[in-house]
């Protein structure tokens, strides 16, 4: 049975990311927690939080947050047949939003969180927004979702690194368990300037990858290139690419794919979801 946390703002954007992750996990027993985190962060007294009264945080902010969350549940019901392996519940939180994440994700002991992500200005946007602090600060395997992202067949998957880590099959095992369950193709991708060679550490790691995946179906790719980004636009145009899977613990390669500020040629963060890996604690 797996455990996805869902946290919603009740926007079109997040309905979006639920929606992909309900067609995502048809196949799987799942447990889904509809989350939505009134923010003391949101409300400012003299820049500082205000802490209100518990009775007014239960009449302003808690009891339309489950009304809301109510009919997001009928709206969900409305969109998908029954499905017995899934079930819903909702959580209406008050406090810091990162916080209550990951409350919730150690409390649910949840596998997956499930977010959107809006607009073709991109991940400048994404980096200060609720997704990217998830990303970024939550220790939790995330499915990043964009708005314009529909849940089609995942055929390929695209997973770029320079091969400077060692990665733990414990952070892998999310990853190999979607390539099993869909019977995907995973292509590893490696971008290095003109004429470089792989480093003693590089070709070791890069034949650990060889290793944990030798039962499923996948391959290396390399691409000479100075802009990853660039790359990897070539890459997913060039292929039928349905996800993309990074390892957060590869802080510096992450962030140049993830937070960089030329977004308006790269429309795979518009189009295709980002599956981003972590340890857990």
């Amino acid at each position: 049975m797996k455990n996805i946390l869902l946290p919603t703002d009740f926007s079109e954007n997040s309905w979006n990311a639920i929606t992909y992750a309900i067609d995502f996990f048809a196949n799987e027993n799942c447990n889904f927690y509809l989350m939505h985190v009134n923010r003391f962060d949101d409300v400012m007294i003299n820049e500082s939080p205000y802490i209100a009264p518990e009775e007014t945080i239960e009449v302003v902010y808690t009891k339309p947050a489950k009304l809301q969350l109510r009919k997001l549940l009928k709206r969900i019901a409305q969109r998908f047949s029954q499905n017995k392996q899934h079930k819903f519940y909702t959580i209406s939180a008050f406090g810091f939003f990162i916080e209550s994440i990951r409350k919730h994700v150690e409390d649910k002991n949840i596998d997956c969180v499930v977010m959107g992500t809006k607009g073709a200005s991109g991940l400048k946007k994404i980096m200060g927004s609720n997704t990217g602090d998830v990303i970024t600060k939550v220790k939790c395997t995330t499915l990043a979702v964009p708005e314009s992202a529909k849940f089609t067949k995942l055929k390929e998957i695209a997973f770029p690194t320079d091969f400077l880590l060692a990665y733990e099959t414990q952070i892998l095992r999310p990853l190999s368990e979607i390539i099993e369950t869909n019977n995907s193709a995973l292509r590893i991708l490696h971008i290095k300037k003109k004429n470089a060679q792989l480093n003693y550490d590089q070709t070791k790691n890069r034949e650990l990858l060889d290793n944990y995946f030798d039962h499923l179906t996948h391959s290396f790719h390399y691409l000479t290139n100075k802009k990853v980004e660039d790359a990897i636009q070539c890459f997913v145009e060039s292929r039928n690419i349905n996800m993309i899977c990074m390892v957060a613990k590869n802080l510096n390669y992450f962030q140049q794919i993830l937070f960089h500020s030329k977004v308006e040629e790269i429309s795979y963060h518009i189009e295709i979801p980002f599956l981003v890996l972590h340890e857990k604690n």
